[in-house]
């Protein structure tokens, strides 16, 4: 089996090559971003591919986005989601336009090193690997709000939006930095389904959704 991994902690990322290589699994290559991800797979023609979900640059789904071209791209290709995270938009259009050979764990979730391969080769061989958590997330968010996907920092700074803070201010009432600001911010706009359009237009949609206009 040839695996090209992707995950952008490195010591999580040499601390899988090991396992996957200790098991006699072929690691050829292992990269920190989607753009990594997707350039070593036209090289190396994997079996399977492993990645997380939130990847630079701006941490929010840019794993799952890259599973979703590849997917389309090489139907045949196996490919095992390894997050901490269920995100729920692109996760829903993996989990449904797949058949065979797909898999979506949560890393904290994954107590066995013996079970974790045993569902990497399952997924290889054309099987799926489902972390109950991960259906039960997709379930019940299905019919849900938008709003209740936001954690409770994102629903803080969405309201801070809402009365027309720029970043800087927000960061300050928060006591946290501007770039944390801005991972919420898109963590924001991606749970709420927003169009790619400018950060100033998607804020204002994001207030809109808010405020229940």
């Amino acid at each position: 089996m040839r695996v090209v991994l992707a995950e952008d902690s490195v010591l999580l990322r040499e601390g899988l090559v090991w396992v996957l290589r200790s098991a006699g699994i072929e690691v050829v290559a292992a990269v920190a971003d989607a753009e990594g991800l997707l350039r070593a797979v036209d090289e190396h023609e994997p079996d399977l591919v492993v990645t997380d979900v939130r990847m630079p640059p701006s941490h929010t789904d840019e794993g799952l986005r890259a599973a979703l071209v590849l997917r389309s791209q090489r139907p045949n290709l196996a490919i095992l989601v390894l997050s901490q995270y269920v995100e729920e938009r692109y996760a829903s259009r993996l989990l449904s336009t797949a058949t065979s050979g797909i898999g979506y764990l949560l890393k904290d979730r994954v107590a066995d090193v013996p079970e974790f391969l045993d569902a990497l080769r399952r997924v290889a061989a054309g099987g799926t690997a489902l972390d109950p958590e991960v259906v039960a997330q997709l379930l019940l968010r299905r019919h849900s709000d938008p709003l209740d996907r936001l954690t409770r920092r994102e629903r803080e700074v969405l309201a801070l939006i809402a009365e027309g803070r720029s970043n800087t201010a927000i960061a300050e009432a928060l006591t946290v930095s501007e770039s944390a600001v801005g991972k919420h911010i898109n963590n924001i706009f991606a749970k709420l389904d927003l169009p790619g359009a400018d950060a100033g237009h998607r804020r204002v949609l994001a207030v809109l959704q808010f405020l229940k206009v």
